[in-house]
């Protein structure tokens, strides 16, 4: 269904790079309408890995993975209709590839939504609220709770409500009450297939959340500073087709944030503690409630020069907690359940190491961005085990005893994006290393060697 549009688009990008270098809209192409939106995208990505980090598996692995999106939506006065297809498929991968619902999820339906604008404000008499009903993606603040991710094959969408209220001085309120959305195919090798399946709506899980940003919260002391505060939920219980774990929990949290701008230190702090219960397992046997008792820290330090290129430096530090006692009533561990790892910690999709759940995480960035074209950036983490007695959690590996340390090693991650064609063509390479410290080479079923590699090359056409 999308092919002709995205051949279309494609080729349009490739031949503006070969001849003008404008920038392709299909909006333009087929003369759309004034009420009517017509934009999306269409990557190729190619990924390599060499020395396998995860339990179980062995050897090297590659992927080649395909992602097309595309939006219209229609402006009919009071409201806006708006209708976005998601296909993400891959090839190349074999028994060895972590392949799963977040990596392949062809043609299926992102978003579809019905959205009330210019609605009465909350945030004083300049505010006006928007309003979204239906399927939608949903991102807020630095996306460390819940995101739009844009280097995942798939993106992950919800069904509910989504209230926005702003206000012109850049300060925002949301609230949202939505249901997760189940990706399907999620089994081999329906996934390796490529087979067409519908998603479906979690409506026995229930995310809710209130988030508030306020704008230059010390306008004297440190112009540019904005102060969040937010507050979110997670209820869960047991449907026809899906056991889960009856997870209930809360989640108050703040960040405080300046951005990077040249010439001045910049600062990103963010905390939150989750309380609450669950079981261990989603077993329907599994009936003892544990008591939930966790928490996540994000803190940088930065600094851009006035310079050409834009230099920045940042030190940065990640703490998400871990279960410390394997066999009491309480889980303390900090689970990753809707928000973003990929930003702030390592290259994701069949590598990404780290994630934030039992993890303690220093280092260092290194960014620069010489023009409108390019930029590039490095970033280096000790990564350690929050708990030591608790799971390396994307490996799959655990000792219980705690006898194998806590050091998982040193993480390196870099990106470099150049426009082939502005704001149409983009070329984005990357490379990850981990090197294994006590903990990977110590801990029963680790893997085997003294590192893990891993390289990407996308093309993104922008239409």
């Amino acid at each position: 269904m999308l092919r002709p549009i995205l051949a279309l688009a494609l080729g349009a990008a490739l031949s503006g790079a070969a001849a003008a270098e404008d920038a392709f809209r299909l909006e333009t192409a087929v003369d759309a309408p004034d009420w009517l939106v017509l934009k999306g995208e269409s990557r190729m990505r190619y990924e390599s890995l060499e020395g396998q980090f995860r339990a179980g598996r062995k050897g090297a692995d590659q992927l080649l993975a395909f992602r097309s999106l595309l939006l219209a939506e229609a402006d009919t006065g009071p409201l806006f209709f708006g209708i976005e297809l998601q296909d993400s498929r891959t090839y190349l991968a074999d028994s060895g590839t972590p392949l799963s619902s977040s990596i392949a999820n062809p043609l299926d339906m992102l978003q579809l939504y019905v959205r009330a604008d210019g609605l009465p404000g909350l945030l004083g008499t300049a505010s006006e609220t928007e309003l979204k009903l239906g399927r939608m993606t949903v991102s807020i603040g630095s996306k460390r709770q819940i995101e739009r991710p844009d280097f995942a094959n798939v993106i992950k969408s919800y069904t509910g409500v989504h209230l926005v209220s702003r206000h012109p001085r850049g300060d925002e309120l949301h609230l949202f009450h939505v249901s997760p959305t189940a990706r399907f195919p999620n089994t081999r090798p329906a996934l390796d297939d490529n087979e067409l399946s519908g998603d479906e709506e979690q409506w026995g899980r229930r995310i809710w959340g209130v988030h508030y940003r306020r704008a230059d919260i010390l306008p004297d002391a440190a112009p540019g500073l904005w102060g969040e505060m937010f507050v979110y939920g997670l209820e869960e219980r047991d449907m026809s087709d899906v056991q889960t774990a009856d997870r209930s929990y809360i989640a108050p949290g703040a960040r405080l944030y300046r951005k990077p701008t040249p010439g001045q230190w910049d600062v990103d702090l963010e905390a939150a503690v989750r309380r609450g219960t669950r079981y261990a397992t989603s077993n329907p046997a599994d009936t003892q409630s544990l008591k939930v008792d966790a928490e996540m820290l994000f803190a940088a330090l930065g600094y851009t020069w006035r310079a050409p290129w834009q230099p920045r430096f940042a030190f940065e530090y990640y703490y998400a907690s871990g279960d410390e006692e394997p066999t009491d009533l309480a889980f303390d561990q900090h689970e990753r359940l809707f928000g973003s790892r990929r930003s702030d910690l390592n290259n994701t999709s069949i590598h990404g190491p780290l994630t934030p759940a039992n993890l303690k995480a220093p280092g260092f960035r290194v960014e620069v961005k010489p023009g409108h074209r390019w930029d590039a950036r490095l970033y280096y983490h000790a990564a350690f085990l929050a708990s030591d007695t608790d799971s390396w959690i994307t490996a799959g590996l655990r000792d219980p005893s705690g006898r194998s340390g806590d050091f998982i090693g040193h993480t390196i991650d870099s990106r470099l994006r150049y426009w082939l064609v502005p704001d149409s063509l983009r070329l984005e390479l990357g490379a990850s290393a981990l090197f294994y410290g006590e903990f990977a080479r110590n801990v029963p079923g680790g893997p085997e060697g003294d590192r893990t590699l891993f390289g990407y090359g996308q093309l993104t056409v922008t239409f």
